[in-house]
């Protein structure tokens, strides 16, 4: 897919999570066609490792989880650029295990980092951008928030309410301009897939797809969604689909837990014995 011309670029973005994955090469992405950007993680000495503060690209510590930072971060960016074009809510991270398995702090960590966060920002952001008469919200959230992954409960929770938060705004927004999308993809190519290797049994379902997505998948799907401003985008479309099917007849997934679950351990095997997730 070819990127939008500069003329019709937002020329302001606010990424979160852009200390590693996802947000740092979509950052790298956006940086090399000119935006001006404010970039966000809690890792801050990740960030500044990735990236050199400048004119158009300003770094910030932020905790998705405090609505402080969020106020810092979105003050910072208004009083450097003027406006905010665009954010993309990507940082988030999850604690495979099994419900009972989990304990309670996990809970609060899980729903705060990937629902309570995004959600602050989003809010936030779309009041910046609902008094400026334009702008557009991305979240990342998953195909595991899409349909009930065992194994996987509580990102699975949160991720789903993200995207209806995502989808109820999208629609209270649109009067003021203002586009949401949200992203869903099955399991990314990132440093956090090291951890599935340490809980096999939880993260088969998560590994039963055809292949891991990379970031470039990722990237193509922001292009996407800033050109064409849908609703949601789900990767790969077919996965998607199989997800939106379980969701409406839940018994399914009483049938297919166990066939996916054993393709998805045999994947994750050949994985860590060849080595293809990223260090």
């Amino acid at each position: 897919m070819v990127p939008p011309t500069a003329e019709q670029q937002p020329k302001v973005a606010i990424i979160t999570g852009a200390a590693s994955g996802i947000g740092k090469h979509w950052a790298g992405v956006l940086a090399a066609h000119g935006w001006r950007l404010a970039l966000a993680d809690v890792n801050e000495a990740g960030l500044r490792d990735a990236f050199t503060a400048g004119e158009t690209l300003r770094l910030h510590r932020l905790d998705v989880r405090s609505a402080e930072d969020w106020r810092t971060l979105v003050g910072d960016t208004l009083r450097a650029y003027g406006r905010v074009d665009c954010l993309f809510n990507i940082a988030g991270g999850g604690r495979l295990g099994f419900l009972v398995d989990q304990p309670a702090e996990n809970v609060d960590l899980v729903i705060d980092l990937n629902l309570k966060g995004p959600v602050y920002g989003m809010r936030l952001v779309g009041q910046v951008m609902a008094a400026q008469r334009g702008g557009h919200i991305i979240n990342v959230a998953s195909l595991a928030g899409l349909s009930a992954t065992p194994g996987n409960s509580l990102y699975s929770a949160a991720k789903a309410g993200l995207r209806s938060a995502s989808l109820a705004a999208a629609v209270e927004l649109r009067k003021y301009g203002v586009y949401v999308t949200v992203v869903a993809p099955d399991v990314v190519n990132t440093p956090a897939v090291q951890q599935h290797f340490k809980y096999p049994e939880a993260a088969a379902v998560i590994h039963s797809g055809s292949r891991l997505l990379e970031v470039e998948d990722i990237e193509q799907a922001f292009w996407r969604a800033l050109r064409d401003r849908p609703l949601e985008i789900n990767l790969p479309r077919w996965r998607g689909w199989l997800a939106k099917v379980n969701n409406v007849y839940p018994p399914l997934m009483l049938r297919l837990y166990g066939p996916l679950s054993r393709r998805g351990a045999q994947r994750l095997a050949q994985m860590q014995e060849r080595g293809a997730a990223v260090d």
